[in-house]
């Protein structure tokens, strides 16, 4: 298996703390996401070894194991360690006694399952397998993971789909309308596998909104703000506005000042598990005033400015 340097993946130094690895996934997960991948298979690629890299180093024991096997810490957790890439001298040293004994017991391997057990126990903390003696295997449940995506505002009102990269396999995750920025959804048994007849963990998947311009959020509801001309503020009017939903008209009453905010009803985002249920948009009025008047527009808000005294 080639060898993947995951520090170099998110460009931090293999000192780097937790949060500055966070940091590092959070940047490159924008700059590769989906979104703006559009078929571009190559960035799709890096986004996938960005959320591979970020799996195993945000995750404690993952980059311990990474830390002392490398890239292939998976399969020595699955296989037990192979050569190549794990100091066996050191361990066969430490079995030199007991594999004389054996030998002097009529055993004709100097390393035998009894040996290869213990060095399973060794290095990950459960026995791979039954053991000589008739002890029996202990169910060990999978591990716990953790990952990270990042959504448009668009995605969290109308609902997703993401297809997460772990362990070499790729699970769909249904993300449903309103998640909240900073929420975590669980998906029971898409963690690690468990052994011996151990249920397997749980994936925990933590949602980011990626910023953005037109709206601000603040619970349900939806804040922006919407130009008007001097005349229809004045005057009463209508005006267009895009909406998550696409475009609607709004009514702006005669005289609404500057700054005034109308209410848009059911505009807003869903309430996340909640079937037609929505908060508002919040439409802050902006009055434009008019540009390079000529010389007959000048004197008619002048008549205006002297009929208003």
């Amino acid at each position: 298996m080639i060898y993947k340097d995951y520090y170099k993946t998110l460009g931090v130094a293999k000192t780097a703390s937790s949060a500055e690895i966070k940091k590092a996934f959070r940047s490159l997960a924008k700059k590769y996401h989906p979104d703006k991948a559009k078929g571009d298979k190559t960035l799709e690629e890096k986004f996938k070894d960005v959320n591979e890299a970020n799996e195993v180093l945000s995750d404690p024991v993952k980059r311990k194991k990474y830390d002392q096997f490398g890239s292939d810490w998976k399969q020595y957790e699955q296989a037990g360690a192979k050569p190549g890439g794990f100091d066996w001298s050191k361990y066969a040293n430490e079995q030199s006694n007991q594999s004389q004994q054996r030998t002097s017991h009529g055993s004709s391997s100097a390393f035998t399952d009894d040996g290869v057990n213990d060095l399973f126990e060794m290095l990950f903390g459960q026995q791979s397998g039954q053991r000589r003696g008739g002890r029996r295997n202990v169910p060990a449940n999978g591990q716990d993971l953790e990952t990270e995506t990042i959504l448009s505002l668009e995605e969290v009102h109308h609902g997703t789909t993401r297809m997460i990269q772990l362990n070499g396999q790729t699970i769909k995750v249904t993300i449903k309308p309103g998640v909240a920025d900073k929420q975590t959804l669980r998906v029971s048994g898409k963690g690690g596998s468990g052994s011996n007849g151990g249920s397997n963990g749980d994936l925990y998947i933590t949602i980011e909104i990626a910023p953005q311009s037109e709206f601000q959020q603040r619970g349900n509801d939806l804040y922006c703000d919407l130009p008007v001309e001097l005349y229809t503020a004045i005057l009463g009017g209508k005006a267009q506005i895009k909406t998550l939903k696409g475009k609607v008209t709004v009514n702006i009453p005669k005289g609404t000042p500057n700054g005034k905010e109308l209410r848009m009803v059911g505009l807003g985002m869903p309430v996340y598990a909640s079937k037609n249920e929505f908060g508002n948009l919040m439409v802050k009025v902006h009055i434009v005033l008019p540009e390079n008047l000529n010389e007959e527009e000048a004197e008619l808000f002048k008549k205006l400015q002297t009929l208003r005294k």
